[in-house]
């Protein structure tokens, strides 16, 4: 889509801007006024409310206000942890003469994407449809009923107030403009999904073959070297090694497990990984993992749980064990919430300086270890002159093998001198001034942490996981779902904002998960009445994909549908697998009926573009080879589930019970002669009862074969 010329017009007199003395004058936000956002519960928003800009949160007082005056709006859109938006507010919103032109000319609207990811992908959408850059912080112009003209991300101080003044002078002098260019963009905006990307395939006749298309499609992307794809920065993208470990499953493709296991080596040894705190940040700057943006946001880190906990039973690999393992004693100490949920994020920035809680220098290090300072700054990377910005990030450039073959130490010696090294730089950190905690509760990104918490449980057998995943289900359950609607967001004890798909999405994956390690029916029965809500509240029937937001929801200028998988998966993918697996426990034909008839949509798209849809790859995996229904009857029906999970099947449900279920593929099924049995069976049809994981993985070869 081509740019509207106003938009050209204003983008041409932003360049090259020169700031008056006053516009660029510093003065801190102590002694400003409190404004409207002092009342709102978001931490984002909370940043603001001493801004000297008149910021709104959005909502009606806002919006018809703009209507009123006719004026042009501004909607500035970010999250708790993300440094560019900290460094905009320091040098434009905290800045009086700047917040004097936005408060005379503008309707300004502060809103935190994490709270209303609906506004947040509508001008998003909007800024990428104009040819620029999306990111946050996202500002976005808006006419007066809501239509965008124009936009951008960060904007230097100088050129964000010759901007503001070129938009005004534009919104008089070529209004008519404007609101024609606005009025095209909101019409392509509003065109939908299927149309707009030719999702019309209807091919249900899955083939294996479309798997390798779809591993030849992320393959020319690699980094042979240092994992991830070769481009920098670099996201760690869980759903695409999900994906290829999938994949290697069904083909034992080595060069698809070799580019997993370097990625995933490269990331846990990577300055991303924080090594002695344990967490990942949310991306990496450069092609080598070293330097992250130091935020760390719970969606990542339930989902690399997850994946890093799989390939733990792929590999065997004892660092994959080692990152989860820190990962929960993380998430533990600084992101669980005394009522079971867990916190949205941590901010990269303390003190007003990006990564300064998490770097060191090589002097800090010898005063506090020592004499084992040699040996624990060259297992971390720690120098004179610094690896970062003359700092250190701590991170390892070899294996374990390779450290120990080098310092010719024993191995158990090695463990002792770093456990004990990394509690005492623990230790010293944390009497460091913390980053900001963004302390509300997501349902969605609980989700995916509770699927994470599962997939370490399933990897690792520790019962800790277990509990902490419980008591996180008991939370969202309790707090977050009234009526079988769930709610977004959780602060100050209450619950709030009706959840987007993405929210039901990965909280029915997280319970029909919880189902499947504990075989407690609650779980499952909750996942499906979520679902049913879903179906009744956000499904398309004409083109059998589901909306984004719930048809009782505020109405934007566009009703999105979410297809494309990013660092999270897309909802629409994540809802299908639901559809999927749900159909094959209760035996729903509607369920996998669905299902089938969204992932043949995308299916040539998914080859075609398998690193922006991974996650429908997934999918496509599970109807083109065949998924083992696996019912297990007798008192040890959970410990035979947790020894079957020692070893990786993806494409499987597990259902069980001590005595009988009502589940329809378990009626019929007992323990005979009083002994745990397991029923192996495919599309309803079984093989003979076992009472031994050995046994049955013998009928589950033969199948595979």
């Amino acid at each position: 889509m081509k740019r509207p010329f106003i938009l050209l017009t204003i983008a041409f007199y932003v360049a090259g801007c020169n700031p008056t003395e006053s516009q660029m004058s510093e003065k801190n936000t102590h002694g400003h006024q409190a404004n409207r956002l002092i009342e709102s519960t978001s931490p984002y928003l909370l940043q603001h409310a001493y801004n000297p800009v008149d910021w709104y949160p959005w909502g009606n007082e806002a919006l018809e206000k703009a209507k009123k005056e006719d004026k042009p709006i501004i909607v500035s859109i970010g999250y708790s942890a993300c440094h560019w938006c900290h460094v905009m507010e320091r040098e434009s919103f905290e800045n009086d003469s700047i917040a004097t032109v936005m408060n005379d000319n503008f309707i300004c609207i502060k809103v935190d994407r994490e709270e209303r990811p609906d506004v947040d992908q509508v001008y998003m959408d909007a800024v990428q449809a104009m040819g620029l850059n999306g990111g946050w912080p996202l500002n976005v112009f808006l006419t007066p009923d809501q239509k965008p003209f124009y936009g951008g991300t960060y904007f230097p101080p100088q050129q964000w107030v010759k901007l503001l003044e070129n938009v005004t002078k534009a919104f008089t002098d070529k209004r008519s403009e404007i609101e024609k260019s606005a009025g095209d963009l909101t019409n392509a905006l509003a065109t939908s999904e299927v149309i707009k990307y030719q999702l019309t395939g209807t091919d249900t006749d899955f083939q294996a073959t479309s798997l390798s298309k779809m591993f030849q499609s992320l393959r020319k992307k690699f980094d042979p070297e240092y994992g991830g794809f070769n481009r920098a920065p670099k996201f760690p993208m869980p759903g695409i090694w999900l994906f290829l470990m999938h994949y290697y499953h069904y083909t034992q493709d080595a060069e698809a497990l070799e580019q997993l296991t370097i990625t995933l080596d490269q990331i846990a040894m990577g300055g991303i990984f924080d090594q002695i705190g344990g967490g990942w940040a949310r991306y990496s700057t450069d092609a080598e993992w070293l330097a992250p943006h130091f935020e760390k946001m719970l969606y990542d880190n339930g989902q690399l749980m997850s994946l890093y906990s799989e390939a733990y039973t792929v590999t065997g690999k004892k660092l994959y064990k080692e990152v989860v393992y820190k990962t929960v004693q993380w998430l533990e100490r600084e992101m669980l919430d005394a009522s079971g949920g867990f916190y949205a994020a941590l901010d990269a920035d303390s003190e007003g300086e990006e990564g300064k809680f998490y770097v060191w220098n090589e002097q800090e290090v010898d005063q506090l270890l020592g004499e084992a300072s040699p040996i624990v700054k060259d297992y971390y990377d720690i120098s004179s002159e610094g690896n970062w910005e003359d700092k250190n990030i701590l991170r390892r450039t070899m294996s374990d093998e390779k450290f120990i073959k080098k310092h010719k130490i024993d191995n158990d010696l090695l463990e002792a001198k770093l456990e004990s090294a990394e509690r005492t730089l623990l230790d010293a950190r944390s009497d460091r001034v913390r980053p900001g905690m963004d302390d509300k509760i997501l349902s969605g990104w609980n989700g995916l942490m509770l699927k994470g918490l599962i997939d370490a449980h399933r990897a690792f057998n520790d019962e800790k996981f277990l509990l902490l995943a419980k008591d996180n289900a008991d939370f969202i359950l309790e707090n977050m779902v009234r009526d079988d609607q769930l709610y977004r967001s959780y602060k100050n004890g209450e619950a709030s904002i009706p959840a987007y798909l993405e929210d039901y999405a990965f909280v029915i994956n997280g319970l029909t998960a919880l189902y499947q390690v504990t075989f407690e029916e609650k779980w499952l029965s909750k996942a499906l009445s979520l679902t049913e809500y879903v179906l009744d509240h956000f499904y398309d029937k004409t083109e059998g994909l589901f909306f984004f937001t719930d048809d009782s929801a505020e109405r934007l200028i566009a009703r999105k549908k979410e297809v494309f998988d990013n660092v999270i998966p897309a909802s629409n993918s994540q809802m299908a697998i639901n559809l999927y697996q749900l159909g094959v426990i209760y035996d729903i034909e509607e369920f996998k009926s669905k299902a089938s008839k969204m992932v043949s949509k995308m299916a040539e798209l998914t080859e075609a573009e398998t690193a922006n849809l991974s996650n429908w790859g997934i999918l496509y995996g599970y109807f083109a080879t065949p998924t083992a229904e696996i019912s297990i009857v007798g008192p040890d029906a959970q410990r035979v589930q947790q020894e079957f999970s020692k070893k990786y099947l993806p494409n499987k449900v597990m259902m069980g019970a001590l005595k009988e279920s009502d589940l329809p593929l378990m009626k019929g099924k007992y323990a005979i002669n009083g002994e745990t049995t397991i029923y192996v069976c495919y599309n309803k049809t079984c093989k003979l009862p076992v009472t031994s994981v050995e046994e049955a993985y013998k009928q589950l070869k033969k199948v595979r074969k």
